[in-house]
């Protein structure tokens, strides 16, 4: 059974000149020479003349190869074989119609699209620009990028595995024998001296597409660890993990973000810094790198330092900070009273003058947090109670020296923290035996009731409202999103390099990953659907482009890479976003 379908072959992108001509190949194959053809597209790009083969035309006859070398020639002045209003058509045998190469590709071709929406394309080629190099650094640095936002893995698996399986090379006219390990690692070294000039592009570019102010900066810091000796890098040190692993060395990553969560720009520091530490060095850079505008600075209570307030106040900089816990009884009366104000059901605050100075604090109780931290004090009690049993069962059945049992109940402590200034513990000797006493100190009781849910801001903004500086504070959780999106969806950790740069340089491409990813959760927020985007990429990266064969009656076998069709919900979420997606990519050689 024969059937017809129409054959349009695309042009190749950056193509400028192009013809068509056959080429005789010849196979020996058992002692015997036998010759086929193949219809070859010659064209010239940026880098010079290319070749690739159009279609596998086999042992043709005389009176084909002139039919189809006319085609062919056809091109220039009688369009017939690539001409979209003339197509040319061809009998093919649907039962030898096969499809090959199933690859993935929704999530590599949203991941261009976000590229080439913040002008990545031209900034990063007009910072590599092209040399002697087989691939442009500027299309192995999109590749990094966009394998980290949908594939995230090490560059030997994107090498080995992840390439082949996607899109990626046919989106960025890489072939895969071009693709290996020590390529990509070189690209990381050629992408991060440029680090600066791409943080202000970003800056300017996604201010622009979605109308940003960056009047508010949230800034916050983070740990990440490595597996590995690290012996090359002076930044890997052991420090206070937000991954529990103190047994690994780590690095800290201090991340300033707008109050949409569109990051600005990091710093990479040691991995034994403290937060308090970095405070100054960021602001200097910030303001370095953009001006001394009028911003005010977010920060959580790790930051503050009376060191710190200082230098903020100083040029008129202004801030929000949370004020460490214990600050919380100096203002215990206000607690106690029941002028509190309710923004939202279950959150109050009330605004208070400060002991001394020009600042102000607000008290914020909430309902959530409250129960939350009486479960936590509840669970450490208990706990403290059961060992403290046990290590009385133990000094009543052998005898123990009261070092140790002092020894057991100091890690006690140290474990259930929260809670161990309730217990008023003593040990003493009887009977050559140790034994021990406790007591729970009401006081502790009554401030924990009272205290419970509540903490503290303070800032040297006299003229907003409890609210306002409440809700300003609360955008935190923007810059804590961004570090979660990191360590999880991206991978930041852990780290596999060793060398100072190469981490520096694999920050960097997480960072940009987060860059697309959160440009993609601001299309979503103005397409109305919401602002989290990890829903909408997992259900567009299932698009896939497959090669389908269409052998033809002839032998010739024509061979199409087209893209599977989206699925209601994939059209809908295209039309929202306003996408159109290709129905075909170009043929070339793999």
């Amino acid at each position: 059974m024969k059937t017809q379908c129409s054959v349009k072959i695309l042009p190749a992108v950056g193509v400028y000149t192009r013809s068509m001509y056959l080429r005789k190949c010849r196979h020996r194959l058992r002692g015997e020479t036998r010759e086929y053809w193949q219809l070859v597209e010659s064209y010239r790009t940026e880098r010079g003349p290319r070749q690739r083969v159009v279609a596998y035309l086999g042992a043709i006859t005389e009176a084909e190869r002139v039919g189809v070398a006319e085609s062919a020639a056809g091109h220039a002045g009688q369009p017939r074989l690539f001409a979209e209003e003339q197509p040319q058509w061809v009998e093919i045998d649907p039962r030898r119609v096969r499809v090959e190469h199933p690859r993935r590709f929704g999530g590599p071709w949203l991941a261009q699209h976000l590229w080439q929406l913040l002008q990545f394309p031209e900034t990063v080629a007009s910072l590599l620009p092209p040399g002697r190099e087989d691939i442009p650094w500027a299309a192995m640095v999109a590749l990094l990028v966009w394998a980290r936002l949908c594939h995230p893995s090490s560059e030997l698996s994107l090498a080995e595995h992840a390439f082949a399986h996607t899109a990626f090379g046919e989106l960025l006219g890489i072939p895969a024998s071009k693709i290996n390990d020590d390529r990509l690692y070189r690209a990381l070294d050629q992408l991060l001296p440029h680090k600066e000039t791409l943080e202000k592009h970003l800056k300017a570019r996604a201010g622009e597409l979605f109308d940003l102010s960056y009047d508010l900066l949230l800034y916050d810091v983070t740990s990440t660890y490595f597996e590995g000796l690290c012996a090359k890098n002076d930044q890997a040190k052991r420090g206070y993990s937000r991954d529990n692993r103190p047994d690994c060395l780590q690095v800290c990553i201090a991340l300033v973000v707008s109050r949409e969560g569109m990051p600005l720009g990091y710093q990479v520091f040691d991995g034994n810094r403290t937060d308090v530490t970095t405070v100054e060095d960021i602001v200097q850079l910030m303001e370095k790198r953009y001006g001394k505008a009028d911003r005010i600075w977010v920060m959580d209570r790790g930051m503050a330092s009376e060191d710190n307030l200082a230098f903020l106040q100083q040029e008129g900089r202004r801030y929000i900070i949370g004020a460490p816990r214990s600050q919380l009884k100096q203002f215990e009366a206000e607690l106690r009273a029941d002028d509190w104000e309710q923004i939202r059901e279950g959150l109050e605050v009330k605004r208070v003058a400060a002991p001394e100075g020009d600042e102000t604090f607000i008290l914020c109780r909430s309902t959530q947090r409250q129960a939350k931290e009486q479960a936590m004090h509840e669970r450490c009690i208990t706990k403290i109670e059961e060992r403290l049993r046990k290590i009385e069962a133990d000094c009543a059945r052998k005898k123990q020296t009261v070092s140790a049992v002092e020894r057991r109940i100091g890690r006690l402590l140290q474990q259930y923290s929260h809670a161990a200034a309730l217990f008023k513990i003593t040990t003493y000797r009887d009977d050559g035996r140790v034994g021990l006493l406790w007591e729970k100190d009401t006081r502790w009781q009554e401030w924990a009731a009272l205290s419970e849910g509540c903490y503290l801001l303070r800032s040297n903004i006299p003229d907003w409202s409890a609210e306002d500086l409440w809700k300003a504070y609360i955008q935190l959780t923007q810059a804590e999103a961004a570090f979660c999106i990191h360590k999880s969806d991206l991978e930041l950790r852990p780290i596999w390099h060793q060398k100072t740069e190469r981490v520096q340089a694999h920050i960097l491409v997480c960072f940009l990953a987060y860059v697309l990813w959160k440009t993609l959760g601001l299309l979503c927020r103005q397409a109305g659907l919401g602002d989290e985007p990890r829903k909408v990429f997992d259900e567009l990266a299932e698009i896939q482009v497959v090669d389908v064969i269409l052998p033809t009656r002839g032998g010739i076998e024509l061979r199409r890479r087209c893209v599977t069709q989206p699925t209601r919900h994939q059209a809908i979420l295209l039309q929202m976003l306003g996408l159109a997606l290709p129905r075909h990519l170009e043929v070339t050689d793999r």
